[in-house]
């Protein structure tokens, strides 16, 4: 994957970077509502985090490459998750998905 964009100032995505068990985590914690945006468009199973941006803000944003399917195109969903600050607790949400995407579709901020 040659997924590569920053603009280099603060507030900026980092590079796309394999997923850290740090992701992994924080999108299984938000797998349900992620989930539940593409629902009824896929009966899958399968819930792989593969790819990330992220972006610190008054809290992070991350941006994940989630694989849905084994099949030919690799149907994936690209989802933004928002962690809060640990003052708020830390909450995580799904302010957004883009959905279908295949495995070969390139994660652009949104």
């Amino acid at each position: 994957m040659s997924e590569q964009f920053s603009d280099g100032i603060c507030g900026g995505w980092s590079p796309v970077m394999p997923v850290t068990l740090e992701v992994i985590k924080i999108c299984l914690e938000v797998r349900h509502s992620i989930e539940e945006r593409v629902e009824n468009k896929t009966d899958s199973k399968i819930f792989i985090p593969l790819v990330y941006s992220s972006q610190t803000v008054a809290g992070k944003n991350y941006l994940v490459k989630v694989l849905l399917d084994g099949k030919e195109d690799g149907l994936c969903v690209h989802a933004k998750i928002y962690q809060a600050l640990p003052c708020h607790e830390g909450k995580l949400s799904v302010t957004g998905t883009h959905f279908p995407k295949t495995f070969y579709d390139p994660l652009i901020p949104f």
